[in-house]
Parts: C-alpha cells; sequence; structure tokens
C-alpha cells in the first residue's frame, strides 16, 4: 500500500510518514521546504525517513513541491491509496499580516488535493484541521465539534473552508474524508518557535521563560504519539468518514502554569518573564474527544505532565542539533 504524506517533512507529518514506513508501507513525501522555520529539522526529518525506508525495504520519495501546483498534485495522487494532507501555511500570528497566502496555501491547495483524489479509487483522505476553528470562547470550553466554529484568525478561518470542503466532498462526490482537529500537537522535533521548546530552551540554558499575556490562557496540548495512534487507525476503519473530529489529550493548562512546571524542572530559581499577548491567539482550547473516542477508540496516553517529561528527555539526548535551531527562531 502507498501513502502519500503532504507536509511529510514538517513535525505532525514527518512523524506520519516515519510511522506509515515503519508499518511497511511504501511511502511519497511532498513538501515545498518553506522556511517557516530552520530547515534544518526538515533537512533531519528527511535522513531518518530515508533511513528508516532502507531499514524497513519500503519504498520512499521524497518530492519538492507545492499543494498549489494541481498537475504535480494530480499525478502523485494517482499513485496512492491513501492521501495523508498535513501540508499547510502554518502560524496564527504571520496569518494576519499575509491572509490570501494563507487561503491559496491552505484552501486552494487541499482543493486541489481533493479534485485530484476523487479522480482515483482512493481508500482514505485525512486531512489536519485545527483547534483554531472554535476561536477559544470560554463559554464553550471544553469544545465538541457540535459548538459553533468561530475562528479569531486568518488561520483558523482557511483550516475551517478546508475541512468544510472535505466533509462536502464525501456528501457529494462520496469521497472517503476525514478531518482531524488537532489540538496543539507537541513532542520530538516540535517546531521550534512554539512554547514548550521556547519554555525548555531558555530554562535549560539559564533564561527566564517568556510568557505572552498574563498567562491565564489555557490549552490543551496533545503528545505526538497520540495524534500518530489516531491517524493510523484510520487506515482500518471507514467509521469517521465525512467527520470532523477532534484529536485532543485528556487535559488542558494555563500556559502560566506550563511555564512555571517546566521552570522547576530545569531552573527553579528563574522568575517568569511576561510580554505582550498577540490579539490573533485564542483564549482557550480543550477537546471534548468523546467523539473520537466512539468512531476511532481514541484513548490518549499522555497527560501535559508526561509529554513534557518526554519532551525534556528527547531535547537533553538531541540538543546539539536542535537547541541552535530552537535559539534561532
Amino acid at each position: 500500500m502507498h501513502v502519500l504524506v503532504t507536509g511529510g517533512a514538517g513535525f505532525i507529518g514527518g512523524h506520519l510518514a516515519e510511522a506509515f514506513l515503519s508499518d511497511g508501507y511504501d511511502v511519497t513525501v511532498l513538501d515545498t521546504m518553506d522556511p517557516f522555520y530552520d530547515l534544518g529539522i526538515k533537512e533531519h526529518t528527511k535522513d531518518v525517513q530515508r533511513e528508516l525506508a532502507a531499514e524497513r525495504g519500503v519504498d520512499y520519495s521524497f518530492v519538492d513541491g507545492d499543494v498549489r501546483d494541481a498537475d504535480l498534485v494530480d499525478d502523485l495522487v494517482s499513485a496512492a491509496d491513501y492521501v495523508y494532507h498535513q501540508a499547510a501555511k502554518a502560524g496564527v500570528r504571520p496569518s494576519v499580516e499575509a491572509p490570501r497566502e494563507y487561503d491559496e496555501v491552505n484552501v486552494d491547495g487541499t482543493l486541489n488535493l481533493l479534485d485530484a483524489a476523487r479522480k482515483t479509487d482512493i481508500e482514505r483522505f485525512v486531512m489536519a484541521s485545527s483547534s483554531s476553528v472554535y476561536g477559544g470562547r470560554e463559554e464553550y470550553v471544553p469544545f465538541s465539534e457540535i459548538d459553533p466554529t468561530l475562528p479569531v484568525s486568518p488561520y483558523g478561518a482557511s483550516k475551517l473552508a478546508a475541512e468544510r470542503y472535505a466533509c462536502a466532498y464525501h456528501e457529494v462526490y462520496d469521497l472517503p474524508t476525514v478531518a482531524l482537529r488537532y489540538f496543539t500537537v507537541y513532542g520530538p522535533r516540535m517546531r521550534p518557535n512554539m512554547a514548550i521548546s521556547n519554555f525548555v530552551s531558555r530554562c535549560i540554558n539559564g533564561d527566564a521563560p517568556v510568557v505572552y499575556g498574563d498567562g491565564t490562557q489555557t490549552r490543551d496540548f496533545t503528545f505526538i504519539d497520540d495524534v500518530l495512534d489516531a491517524n493510523r487507525t484510520l487506515l482500518d476503519t471507514d467509521a469517521a468518514d465525512g467527520e470532523a473530529v477532534n484529536i485532543g489529550s485528556t487535559d488542558n493548562i494555563e500556559i502560566r502554569t506550563l511555564a512555571t512546571e517546566i521552570r522547576d524542572q530545569l531552573a527553579p530559581n528563574l522568575e517568569l518573564e511576561f510580554a505582550e499577548r498577540y490579539d490573533a491567539d485564542a483564549e482557550h482550547t480543550h477537546a471534548d474527544t468523546s467523539k473520537a473516542q466512539e468512531l476511532l477508540e481514541y484513548s490518549p496516553e499522555h497527560t501535559i505532565r508526561e509529554g513534557v517529561e518526554k519532551f525534556i528527555s528527547w531535547y537533553r539526548e538531541n540538543r546539539e542539533w536542535y537547541e541552535p535551531l530552537v535559539l534561532a527562531s
């Protein structure tokens, strides 16, 4: 079986490609190598994937290309049994400066893939959506899939449009699509400009962690291994076809509490620092995962504290190559 992973050199896509290679699938990765963060992380991911494919004796190819290239997308999708669409223009805050670019990549790019997929007998089209579609209003926490979708950033609006197209293609073209609404995924090789990676890198180097706003914002952080479990399940079940499904963790945490816990593990004498908050940041995220449990038997295993401990351990082991990239961000 052949899996196409768009955005497969990125954080979540990279881990997905590795998981499929480990399971014995042939994998094609499509990634535009956008320097949204230091490309050293993506290059490291590609090296890991090549080595794993050689060990497992499966086919692996990397294509440096863009989901906005409809002809390229047609060619790649026609050869795939599954499409795992993780490619996107990332970042809530940068989307405020370039909303049309986010629409072009996240919406038009997704439509290119959906149009290509409905020309084939594809087994399933799984796309990455985001908790940003909810907008973070406290009265709806924890968010369930029947709650209003009220994104407060162009990024969130683009992800909502893309997932709605995916679900509509299931309805009108009978295309087996699933949209997974990820809630702040973290873990090894995560983007260097995320809160957890920054808190860890600053504390481990004796610098105070910087919290934006007063730190009372809450986040539902989801460890990458739990995300992989949900995606792997979709190789074998059609129970979620046509649906948008939350993929979150078991709890949420205030940002200032998270910063304090990481500080206490690494440098307990440091004081927290606070900086101005960005308006496009959601106030709260917390997933109701009952739908995922019902349809996918999803049961996340990592609390935020357990996941952070694993990330810190990985960070220490990979500090030589990873830390300079985090510090440069």
